[in-house]
């Protein structure tokens, strides 16, 4: 059994869209205090005001920068200086998207020099780091070659999806990651994380955070 306050321990509470206002930020971040989650899940561009409001607040909630987000197209150069300019602004954790034309290539060694160089960064300035692979655009062979990397790099968690594009997360993909990848390494499972149900499904199946905007709904369902 799970209870409501180690349930919400797991969530990052998510808001990416970008049309959100700075009330809606200042309401996310009030939600994941009042609730305990682990952290707020936002644009970079966000970084700076949620982690002020938090601090402000006294709150040990974690403010996440998405970098690259949602496609993962930049350069790795840029996606170096992303990170370090949300650190800079606050972040404590970090969430990347990978790459997936170079993965696409089998071009791994700019994959692993990717990850490599971001995760670098996140343990100078002790962040945690998760890795986003947007698994609904891979094949079973592609995601068990980026759990492979993974396990050498080593980032805190590897993660499912952005929740940005046609499909999330599934059991069988956090399954999957959880099974290819070290145990020293976490497992994310976000994207289309709606209900309880789902949440208590993909733990069940490995997952040690889930990422949602339904955070608040989720822990509400969780009878005392």
């Amino acid at each position: 059994m799970i209870t409501r306050k180690q349930l919400a321990a797991m969530i990052d509470h998510t808001n990416v869209k970008p049309y959100a206002t700075e009330e809606d930020m200042y309401k996310l971040c009030d939600e994941a205090i009042r609730y305990g989650f682990a952290m707020v899940a936002i644009n970079s561009g966000q970084t700076e005001r949620c982690a002020n409001y938090i601090k402000s607040k006294g709150s040990a909630v974690h403010t996440g920068a998405a970098i690259s987000f949602p496609l993962g197209q930049t350069t790795i150069e840029s996606k170096v200086f992303e990170t370090r300019d949300a650190i800079a602004k606050g972040a404590n954790e970090i969430d990347y998207v990978i790459n997936i034309t170079e993965l696409k290539k089998k071009n791994y060694d700019y994959i692993k020099n990717e990850m490599k160089q971001i995760v670098d960064v996140c343990r100078e300035n002790n962040a945690v780091i998760k890795v986003i692979f947007e698994t609904f655009y891979l094949t079973d062979e592609e995601k068990i070659k980026l759990c492979e990397i993974a396990s050498e790099v080593k980032p805190d968690f590897i993660k499912t999806s952005t929740g940005m594009c046609e499909g999330g997360a599934t059991v069988e993909d956090v399954r999957l990651m959880r099974q290819h990848t070290s145990p020293d390494v976490k497992v994310k499972a976000s994207g289309g994380v709606r209900t309880l149900e789902q949440a208590l499904a993909f733990i069940e199946a490995g997952a040690e955070r889930i990422g949602t905007s339904q955070g608040v709904k989720i822990v509400e369902s969780l009878a005392e």
